[in-house]
């Protein structure tokens, strides 16, 4: 009689053991590599992403100073032909004429000016500066404003500084 485990050991074809242990390295290895390819991927696109958010940020405000460059030139000549002429009318023509190609460039940016004159206080878009006793105006109303406010697309940018209105009687409290 023949032993069964001698012929299937013997037979053509029959994996040994040891050949699946070596398959199993093989797809191991393999897989250790995908994992390590992918992990450097993974790192260089992150690597990449970081360096275009860096270079966006380091551009971001381009478009607003290529039109802001044109203001200053016009600010230049107004004041090249002032100290020309001597005519301080000319001057102050000059001077409105850049302050309102100024407004328009920082408009087209998103960013609106506004007056808080008149208005409640609101310290959320305004900054009190001072307080004036008056019969004139209701109390915790904006009675003067030193700088006006700004916003950027609806959002507070610059709060605009203002004088309050007082009662006379809330002065000796």
């Amino acid at each position: 009689m023949d032993d069964p485990t001698m012929h299937d050991a013997a037979a053509p074809g029959a994996e040994t053991p040891l050949s699946d242990v070596e398959t199993l390295r093989r797809q191991l290895d393999e897989k250790q590599d995908r994992l390590l390819r992918a992990l450097a991927e993974a790192d260089n696109v992150r690597r990449r992403a970081q360096r275009d958010r860096e270079e966006y940020l380091k551009y971001a405000n381009e478009s607003l100073l290529r039109d802001l460059i044109p203001v200053l030139d016009n600010l230049d000549r107004a004041l090249e032909a002032a100290r020309q002429r001597g005519d301080a009318a000319s001057v102050v023509e000059g001077v409105e004429l850049v302050q309102r190609e100024f407004r328009r460039v920082l408009e087209r940016h998103g960013v609106t000016r506004y007056s808080a004159l008149g208005e409640p206080f609101d310290p959320t878009r305004h900054e009190a500066v001072a307080r004036v006793i008056t019969k004139d105006a209701a109390p915790n109303t904006v009675v003067s404003e030193q700088l006006p406010g700004y916003l950027l697309h609806g959002r507070l940018l610059r709060a605009a500084l203002v004088a309050v209105a007082a009662a006379p009687d809330e002065d000796g409290a």
